[in-house]
């Protein structure tokens, strides 16, 4: 057998294998085509849904949320539980300060709006979802995101201001000098608790649903001084008292200064609670 045989033998072959190749990609693509199109008649065939537009969505929640935070003061107290003009100090607060930032979805203003629904209505997730048209996931992650940033302000919030008698003491002749050196007052409050069903006997108080035995003083301005969370419902205020007293960076009474409390804390330095039975007519 000489060269040119061979040399055409090899051509065949080669041939063969080149035309089988082609035929082969053809069938694929020639599948693959009809599969395309059986999917496309059964889509047309499928009922659709018909979903709005996104602008119209995104128009009437701006609607209803300027309705809510630029609307009346009446509104704004019912929906938000505060006027309009702390909420948007607290806003322009959290702004300010970098724990909240502004998305391109959603502002500072609605995170925080969707946040005290949750806190202030006891509203839940899906609730607030369909409120102000956003998905789960999304009230998720601005409420802990929000939940975050507040307890990061509440150390420069929540604190003793001054250690001076207030002037709402100091200018009546009713209380001064009587009251010399009461910097506010102290108390104990439930708070409605979510726990495990063998841990609920532990939270179970006075109410007759789990709570939790929350400390929280004021000063004469009304403005937080001191919060302690987390007893259980059934713990008796003095034990709170004393644990908020005990903690390195819990409560802590000036020397000198007292905080007024009820009948359920005893008499101690920095606290002075009511002394005998005070009838209503006294008070």
């Amino acid at each position: 057998m000489d060269q040119r045989t061979l040399c055409l033998q090899y051509y065949m072959h080669y041939y063969h294998y080149y035309m089988w190749r082609r035929r082969l990609l053809a069938a694929i693509i020639v599948c693959l085509g009809m599969y395309w199109y059986k999917i496309n008649v059964r889509k047309r065939k499928r009922k659709s849904i018909t979903y709005a537009p996104m602008f119209e969505r995104d128009v009437e929640r701006m609607s209803r949320l300027n309705r809510m935070y630029y609307g009346t003061e009446a509104n704004c107290i019912s929906e938000l539980r505060m006027r309009k003009f702390v909420f948007h100090k607290l806003c322009a607060n959290l702004r300010r300060r970098g724990l909240l930032v502004d998305t391109f979805h959603v502002t500072v203003e609605e995170q925080v709006a969707m946040f005290i629904h949750v806190v202030g209505h006891n509203w839940k997730n899906r609730s607030i979802g369909f409120e102000f048209y956003r998905s789960g996931e999304t009230v998720s992650r601005y409420f802990n995101a929000v939940l975050d940033a507040l307890c990061l302000l509440a150390r420069d919030v929540i604190c003793i201001r001054t250690i001076e008698t207030h002037s709402k003491i100091t200018s009546s002749s009713r209380f001064h000098p009587y009251f010399e050196g009461c910097i506010g007052a102290l108390d104990g409050t439930h708070i409605p608790a979510c726990v495990p069903i063998h841990m609920q006997d532990r939270f179970r108080g006075r109410k007759s649903f789990p709570t939790q035995n929350v400390l929280a003083a004021v000063d004469f301005d009304l403005r937080f001084t001191y919060v302690l969370a987390g007893w259980e419902g059934s713990a008796h205020d003095s034990y709170v008292l004393q644990d908020a007293l005990s903690r390195p960076n819990g409560l802590k009474i000036p020397e000198g200064k007292y905080f007024l409390a009820d009948a359920g804390y005893a008499a101690r330095p920095g606290i002075l609670p009511p002394y005998g039975p005070i009838s209503p007519k006294g008070i």
